[in-house]
């Protein structure tokens, strides 16, 4: 395995150790593009402890994103549609056989 695919598998592994059926994870907008095309998300999960865990680069590296380092923050290509629901939907999906098993709120 390359570097890429080693950090692709430990962001996936962390991501299931945080990350339950049912959860919502919080999504804030950092930056919409001039053009509307790409924005930057971050990734937030509130766990029962009321802390606030920043999954943002787990979810870019496991998804295979870019991360962007000014925003903290996954970098998304696309428009017309939730992007934060995107995102959410594919790492449910990746992490549990069903893109629904994980909500996203926009914050």
């Amino acid at each position: 395995m390359n570097k890429k695919q080693i950090e692709k598998q430990e962001s996936i592994e962390a991501l299931k150790s945080y990350l339950q059926k049912g959860m919502t994870l919080q999504a804030i907008i950092r930056q919409v593009s001039n053009s509307g095309m790409s924005r930057n998300i971050s990734f937030k999960l509130i766990n029962s402890r009321n802390e606030i865990i920043d999954l943002s680069y787990q979810i870019a590296k496991a998804l295979e994103y870019p991360f962007n380092d000014k925003y903290h923050a996954v970098k998304v290509k696309g428009c017309g549609m939730d992007m934060a629901f995107h995102v959410t939907y594919n790492i449910s999906h990746m992490l549990f056989n069903d893109g629904y098993q994980i909500k996203s709120n926009i914050l």
